[in-house]
């Protein structure tokens, strides 16, 4: 009855993670703190909630798929501001559209890049290894075979897709690549940005880049693939990106994100989430119009993330091979065993991290890339992460 493709899909990694601390039982003395998922403690701009009630009355509405005027135009000047576009060159008309989170814009994109048979053979969707898990399940239930590109410290954590030779770029219907990394925290700059792009082009594959995590940075704001298409003196074919207000603006549970790109891949996108996708519901597109609009609060929130890197340079230091990631939230640790510092963490410490074996699949020498490491994610407030990270150094010293 069902469909054998699934069959390539593992446990989700939080399904994992439960398994691996079942029966643990952390100590009585100590606040849990969950630092496994990617999900923001900071406030929220009051402005979400001043909207949604403001237009409380649309929800007796459908909303539009293509998402209100207002919202798209939002979407547009912001991206004009962010990413230093030409004038004219991006129509919120023809190079926006928004989606109910990116998760579902990224799993779903696939359906329309991803033809039967691509360069004689089945067809490749790439991704990085670690990998955010929404891109294997693309590639599987389009039935194109996932292969996973290292991102090691050695090159940076950035993959090098163009050393995947030309067999099986050949072959390749669709690339992912996030930047920021999640979980590595890497950026791809201006350079990687436009090789990426010169060779999507050259062996016509859809590059899918998701800049989720663009927002979040140490110094220097990361390129966009969009400015990256700008600087080549070109318009966005063979490209769309992916942004989200889940950890722009605090706001995972909105649900609010769009794509942007070619016109074409988009105008296709949308007549598959004609027949198989649910609008953002209006009162959420008015509450994402006015967010996208407002630098104070995001300037506020990069704040506190800063703040606790900060935090995270002085209490770790020079171990588990820290370093301050140029962009995200994560914390990117090499502990030896990732699942065996992960049992210890919260039977010690009452720490719950995310061991990166989970984030990874089993390259062509055998190894996966993640083992020796785990994810923290740093998303509560600072009194909260100061505590963990003491915990964490000392459970693992």
């Amino acid at each position: 009855m069902l469909n054998p493709r699934l069959d390539q899909l593992k446990d989700y990694p939080f399904q994992r993670l439960r398994d691996l601390l079942a029966g643990l039982t952390p100590p009585s003395g100590l606040a849990p703190v969950v630092m496994s998922i990617g999900e923001p403690q900071h406030p929220y701009p009051d402005l979400v909630g001043e909207m949604l009630h403001a237009n409380r009355h649309l929800y007796g509405k459908y909303p539009p798929l293509a998402g209100t005027e207002a919202l798209r135009a939002s979407v547009g000047a912001w991206l004009d501001r962010r990413y230093h576009l030409p004038e004219g060159m991006l129509d919120p008309a023809r190079h926006i559209l928004p989606v109910s989170g990116t998760r579902e814009g990224l799993f779903m994109l696939a359906q329309i890049a991803v033809p039967e048979r691509k360069g004689g053979g089945q067809p490749i969707v790439a991704m990085p290894n670690p990998f955010y898990q929404c891109y294997l399940g693309a590639a599987a239930m389009t039935g194109a075979q996932a292969h996973f590109v290292p991102a090691l410290p050695e090159s940076n954590f950035l993959p090098d897709f163009r050393g995947m030779g030309e067999a099986l770029l050949a072959r390749t219907a669709l690339v992912y690549l996030c930047s920021p990394a999640n979980p590595q925290g890497t950026v791809a700059d201006a350079a990687y940005l436009a090789d990426l792009i010169t060779l999507a082009r050259a062996y016509d594959f859809v590059l899918v880049v998701d800049e989720c995590y663009a927002e979040i940075y140490d110094e220097v704001p990361p390129t966009g693939a969009l400015e990256a298409c700008a600087r080549l003196g070109d318009d966005f074919r063979n490209v769309v990106v992916f942004h989200s207000l889940s950890k722009r603006s605090s706001v995972p549970g909105l649900r609010a994100g769009f794509c942007a790109g070619d016109p074409d891949l988009l105008a296709a996108f949308a007549k598959l989430r004609s027949y198989a996708a649910a609008g953002m519901p209006l009162p959420v597109q008015a509450a994402a119009t006015a967010l996208w609009r407002d630098e104070t609060h995001v300037e506020a929130n990069r704040a506190r993330y800063r703040e606790k890197f900060a935090l995270a340079q002085a209490i770790i230091g020079n171990r588990f091979g820290f370093y301050k990631p140029a962009g995200g939230f994560f914390l990117w640790l090499d502990v030896g065993d990732g699942e065996e510092a992960t049992r210890a963490l919260y039977r010690k410490a009452a720490l719950t991290v995310l061991p990166g074996r989970y984030l990874t699949r089993e390259g062509a020498d055998g190894a996966a890339a993640g083992t020796p490491y785990v994810r923290v994610a740093m998303v509560q407030d600072a009194a909260i992460t100061r505590d963990a990270l003491e915990r964490l150094r000392d459970c693992l010293a």
